[in-house]
């Protein structure tokens, strides 16, 4: 399984657990469950193949810290999305933010350049051009925010 597979699994269990807001340690430890995870193998191609030891990791880290910072992840996407408030936001998109914002802030062997490409060509799965190019935006407007002299691309 190749990090950007592991990346959208971590995306889709963050909207998971904010949406129905379940205990993150509950939903990983269901969702990865050899016999459950196997039935969604036929279902959807991204489960087709189980993630290895580093990649189950990578998956546990980033939406568990996505969950337990999400309070102050959700604060840097309202600053950004200047004029938008968060309930106004598809719940993917947010959730796509919140786990490239979580990975530039928490999660040091990610490259910053690599979590917001990550997430915008993600998102291009999951929502419209304008949606992503605002996702593109919020992002974008945070580095510059928050990280004023790291080397913009």
């Amino acid at each position: 399984m190749k990090r950007s597979a592991a990346r959208e699994l971590a995306i889709q269990l963050s909207f998971a657990a904010a949406a129905a807001r379940l205990d993150p340690e509950n939903l990983l430890e269901s969702f990865f469950d050899q016999e459950h995870y196997g039935t969604l193998a036929g279902e959807q191609e991204l489960c087709s193949e189980y993630p290895d030891e580093t990649q189950m990791d990578y998956i546990r880290r980033l939406t568990r810290l996505t969950a337990e910072n999400r309070s102050e992840i959700d604060g840097f996407i309202e600053r950004y999305a200047r004029g938008w408030k968060i309930e106004r936001i598809s719940r993917t998109a947010l959730a796509v933010m919140r786990c490239a914002i979580c990975e530039i802030l928490y999660m040091e062997d990610i490259p910053n350049a690599a979590a917001i490409n990550e997430a915008v060509e993600l998102d291009k799965n999951y929502d419209d051009p304008d949606t992503v190019a605002f996702v593109n935006g919020v992002l974008g407007g945070f580095m510059r925010g928050e990280f004023p002299t790291e080397e913009q691309e």
